[in-house]
């Protein structure tokens, strides 16, 4: 039998790591599938039960090197546990960075140009430099020897191998020139070390453990938001009395009652009331939806008046609110990090430079100077220096550090910056409606008033709806005061749950509601209105009559709105070459309305959230690059499985923390910038890596034949480092 466990694995420090796991127990027996992801420290498992068990496969990761163990999920403990190993992390970086300073102070004195910079010279005693380059290399770096110690007894080589090997080579050729010059430390300029040549690679290597750190802390935050909306208790009905019950006591068939204002603590269908729920966690729709007798509520959405009778239909984990969570859980944990370029190569690089080393060594010691141990050494070390790791590790993370930041600067915020490389690769794109291509509020569009002036008529409406929390009556009172109309005193209001509200202006009866409850209950309409309320309803809007003292006296239409920037974007999305498609909770015929005026031709409407990420996972089978902006709870499952997530930043914080880059002011032209952003940074990047390693397939022969002395490759190694940092800020003057 099939069964699948989810684990927390820690000591994964880069892309090869996870890839080496996933080899390692996908040859276990029995294992059917294992994916693991580094950003979240988790893997997912499928195994047959009765060939192996999770026990056997926890202790196979375990030897190659890891720590893994059963996910404990939404436990304190771990997360403690991650917050003392970040806070570990930056007394690491702060303590290096603080002891490289004066090593870094100590290179000036070897450079004329640097000649008015005064160096103090307990900085340039090799001594002093041995003796606070010791706990960088071997207090502070010691993980970097302990995890490339872990890589080669597994049978594979990373970028840790590569930090060790150029460090080593660094520090131990410096120990031996300081120990064998002890005599001339009265001239210490004359001696070339390259202790900071080993501070400054780790303490680099640090400040990007720790950004990363600080990334994989947020990981987390959109699961546990969904859980904070879960409700814990629910009032259950029986034998003619309320009982508080927890919710995972409840089972299908029992019945609830919930109040107005209360959240619906599971699904269900409505036997006894009438009200309005708030189901914007589904559909993202702002306007509640009228619920009656035989109308199915869901767990998480709100009763917004009047008090309903549910008959449970699903147990607690099977609500549709607790599928959207499992649905985004299991998203974050399949989705693979991508193997970036240094990641790939330094497995093939490594034993090729040791190779190489191994060979000058020889060559010299053996042939070119026979018995000359320094020599063969001082050339042997030129080579490892100079094929030290720098360019390379530069040549992506500061093009994406000056990449973020300038997508920061226009208000465009990458979680990470792999997702800088697969923005620019995507071509389908997928818009949510609410709040992403419209305002994601009411607004009222369309007024029709049969004897009051408008601003007479907008008062006792607004009145009316003044104390109302429903998204209609704000918008209405908005629109008031927009107009600048002082509103009166209304008295008597009442809720008429379901259509609308009633109360009372200056001793005036006055009605507002949908126009169902002025049909049913035989109010007069006249013929012109019904037409004007017809035309309003096929547009998809939302339409309130209004009644002052049994005469009627006007409609009201309340519509959300096209951002002014939405139409603009698409047609620029489309320039970019993108396929542009709309996924909506909302009806067909409001869908189809704003695709007309945005020029979006594909449309799927009445979609629910699982349906949205099943749209996008179809449209990826086709091998197909998706990308999903939206702004909504109910956009969190899409926003996740796609292969980039863009959440609007004015929607709600589950969206933002589910989304991969995150639109700060909520403008769709916004996403066309990120584009454009993504796409400079990855030619920067490739930029970056084609100079790193023309300089090492250059720069290693020079070495390995003599002509670079071991000062002088570690000054064009730090060249070769400067010229990519300086490449990578050219990013900050890019054209968007």
């Amino acid at each position: 039998m099939k069964e699948t466990s989810h684990l927390e694995i820690s000591g994964m420090h880069c892309a090869a790591c996870a890839t080496r796991i996933e080899k390692v127990v996908s040859k276990i027996e029995g294992v059917e599938e294992i994916h693991v992801n580094l950003t979240t420290e988790k893997g997912r498992v499928t195994f047959t039960n009765t060939l192996t068990n999770i026990n056997e496969i926890i202790n196979r990761i375990n030897k190659i090197g890891f720590e893994a163990k059963i996910d404990r999920k939404n436990s304190l403990q771990s997360e403690m546990e991650k917050r003392r190993e970040l806070s570990l992390l930056k007394w690491k970086f702060y303590i290096s960075a603080v002891l490289t300073i004066p090593l870094a102070w100590a290179m000036f004195s070897h450079f004329k140009w640097a000649s008015f910079i005064k160096v103090p010279e307990i900085f340039i005693n090799p001594l002093f430099q041995f003796a606070i380059t010791i706990p960088i290399q071997f207090i502070i770096g010691f993980q970097f020897y302990e995890r490339a110690w872990k890589s080669l007894k597994s049978g594979s080589a990373n970028m840790d191998v590569l930090v060790v090997l150029s460090t080593s080579a660094a520090f131990f050729y410096s120990h031996y020139l300081t120990f064998t010059h002890l005599g001339r430390f009265s001239h210490p300029q004359t001696i070339v070390l390259f202790y900071e040549t080993s501070a400054f690679i780790i303490t680099f290597i640090l400040l990007g453990k720790l950004l990363e750190a600080k990334t994989k802390m947020r990981t987390t935050e959109a699961i546990k938001k969904l859980y904070q909306l879960q409700t814990r208790t629910a009032t259950l009905f029986l034998d003619g009395t309320e009982h508080p019950t927890p919710v995972d006591k409840i089972s299908p068939g029992n019945v609830v009652i919930v109040r107005s204002g209360e959240k619906v603590p599971i699904d269900g269908q409505v036997i006894k009331g009438i009200s309005m729920i708030d189901e914007s966690l589904l559909t993202g729709e702002s306007i509640p939806v009228e619920k009656g007798v035989g109308n199915h509520v869901y767990a998480g959405t709100i009763n917004h008046n009047g008090t309903l009778k549910i008959r449970v239909t699903k147990q607690e984990s099977e609500t549709t609110l607790s599928q959207i969570i499992r649905i985004v859980e299991e998203a974050q944990g399949s989705k693979a990090p991508i193997q970036h370029i240094a990641d790939k190569v330094t497995g093939v690089f490594v034993p090729i430079i040791i190779f190489i080393s191994i060979v000058t060594f020889f060559l010299w010691y053996m042939w070119i100077q026979p018995g000359e141990l320094s020599e063969a050494l001082e050339k042997t070390i030129a080579v490892l220096i100079i094929a030290c790791p720098c360019a390379l590790g530069l040549a992506t993370p500061t093009s994406v550090m000056v990449g973020s930041g300038r997508a920061a600067q226009t208000g465009i915020l990458f979680k990470e910056g792999k997702y800088l490389e697969v923005l620019g690769k995507s071509n389908v794109i997928v818009l949510d409606k609410t709040g992403t291509i419209t305002k994601g509020e009411p607004e009222v569009t369309d007024v029709f008033v049969e004897y009051l002036s408008e601003r007479e008529f907008f008062g006792i409406a607004g009145a009316v709806e003044g104390n109302s929390g429903h998204p209609v009556a704000q918008a209405i009172v908005k629109e008031a005061r927009k107009r600048g109309v002082n509103l009166p005193y209304a008295n008597q209001v009442v809720s008429i749950p379901g259509y609308g509200v009633m109360g009372t202006v200056d001793g005036k009866k006055v009605f507002i509601s949908n126009p169902s409850y002025f049909r049913m209950n035989r109010f007069y309409i006249p013929r012109r209105a019904e037409r004007e309320i017809t035309r309003l309803e096929q547009e998809g809007k939302t339409v309130m009559v209004v009644s002052i003292h049994s005469r009627f006296s006007g409609i009201i239409a309340v519509a959300d709105e096209v951002k002014q920037s939405s139409k603009a974007a698409v047609t620029r999305l489309k320039q970019q070459g993108m396929e542009v498609i709309m996924l909506t909770g909302d009806n067909k015929e409001t869908a189809m309305m704003i695709a007309k005026k945005t020029g979006i031709e594909n449309v799927h409407a009445t979609i629910t959230p699982q349906k949205k990420a099943e749209i996008i996972q179809s449209l990826q089978k086709q091998g197909k690059h998706v990308v999903m902006v939206g702004d909504g709870i109910n956009d969190a499952p899409a926003l996740t499985v796609a292969d980039v997530g863009i959440a609007m930043g004015t929607g709600s914080d589950i969206a933002i923390e589910s989304g991969d880059i995150t639109v700060i002011k909520g403008d769709l032209n916004k996403v066309v910038d990120a584009m454009k952003i993504s796409k400079a940074t990855m030619t920067n990047i490739r930029q970056n890596f084609i100079w790193a390693f023309l300089y090492n397939i250059i720069c290693i022969p020079f070495a390995m034949f003599g002509l670079l002395a071991p000062w002088l490759a570690g000054a064009v190694m730090a060249f070769s480092s400067v010229s990519v940092v300086l490449n990578s800020l050219r990013l900050q003057k890019a054209r968007i």
